[in-house]
């Protein structure tokens, strides 16, 4: 036994034996997560305590500090999960068969659809409502999702500017512009609450048609625009 993991009681060992380390058990974690879901989802950030945590995920409050040094972190930690998702899912939208117009309608219709739902308006609202308090927790959730969702729509578009099929000079800006036209409408009456229910089909399938038919008419090529 070389390596100092093999001894007995060392992570590697215990991890072969079956046993987890302590904060390492991602059923567990999962556990922990789901339950602060529902705690966010129903008292906001500010109202949630770690002991509402504890008893809705059916943990202990020692096992919870093992896994989590506050509930900054937890919602961090909770956020980033839900992220993961959502890129996962539109780099599909993106990557798939079809013309650019029909990958972007894909893309924009996911994304207003997840963006505008109930679970996504509230974590939004909860960061609205700690920003002035944490500005530092508000910039990395923007930096973390928004901005690093419109990255991935940038490198999609420079990748078809570079095959000849877009005209575009500012790629992050397009993606950005492209973003905004697909929620016009909606994401704000729905983080302020004047839309209280979540879009339709129909009323998203109008934003984002209506916002891919504009990116098209402005950024794909125009015949005879490359002649002498």
């Amino acid at each position: 036994m070389n390596d100092k993991t093999d001894l007995p009681g060392c992570p590697g060992e215990l991890l072969r034996q079956g046993r987890r380390v302590a904060g390492q058990d991602p059923v567990k974690r999962d556990q922990i997560l789901d339950g602060a879901h529902r705690v966010f989802t129903r008292l906001g950030f500010d109202a949630s305590s770690m002991n509402d945590i504890t008893r809705e995920a059916n943990v202990s409050k020692g096992t919870i500090y093992v896994y989590f040094a506050n509930k900054e972190e937890l919602f961090e930690t909770l956020m980033e999960r839900e992220r993961q998702r959502i890129f996962s899912d539109s780099e599909m939208a993106l990557t798939g068969q079809g013309t650019i117009a029909e990958r972007l309608m894909r893309y924009g219709t996911l994304i207003v659809r997840l963006v505008c739902s109930d679970v996504v308006i509230r974590a939004h609202r909860v960061i609205l409502g700690v920003g002035e308090r944490m500005p530092e927790m508000a910039a990395r959730f923007y930096e973390r999702g928004p901005q690093k969702g419109k990255q991935a729509l940038a490198l999609f578009m420079k990748a078809e500017v570079e095959a000849g099929n877009l005209v575009i000079d500012d790629v992050e800006f397009a993606a950005h512009q492209f973003s905004d036209l697909c929620m016009a409408a909606i994401f704000r009456p729905r983080l302020f609450g004047y839309m209280a229910n979540e879009p339709t089909t129909a009323e998203i399938e109008r934003s984002v048609g209506g916002a891919v038919a504009m990116f098209m008419a402005y950024y794909a090529p125009r015949p005879g625009a490359g002649a002498a």
